[in-house]
């Protein structure tokens, strides 16, 4: 069972990427404010918080990917997800090299 209130990007959780509500197009919009936070936020963070942040979100992907084929859940909002969430790990894993 998923838990629907897990937050799994920023602000946003599973029942905002995975249900019906609110439709793809809101959810882009969504992703895309809390990305321009998560990336400020990325300036003032220590190394550890580099790395937990990068396990948090690893996390999260296998949590919304955990049913892949489930064909009631929102698919176009999934990929929206993995989209805006593989341009925030990169992000992070940039900030660790340097």
């Amino acid at each position: 069972m998923l838990e629907l209130d897990k937050k799994v990007f920023g602000k946003i959780t599973t029942k905002e990427i995975i249900g019906s509500e609110p439709p793809a197009t809101d959810t882009k919009n969504l992703l895309e404010k809390e990305l321009v936070n998560l990336l400020a936020q990325l300036n003032s963070a220590s190394r550890e918080d580099l790395e937990n942040l990068l396990e948090q979100q690893k996390t999260a992907e296998i949590h919304i990917n955990n049913r892949p084929g489930a064909m009631a859940l929102a698919q176009d909002k999934i990929q929206l997800f993995n989209e805006y969430n593989k341009k925030y790990v990169q992000t992070i894993k940039k900030a660790l090299e340097s």
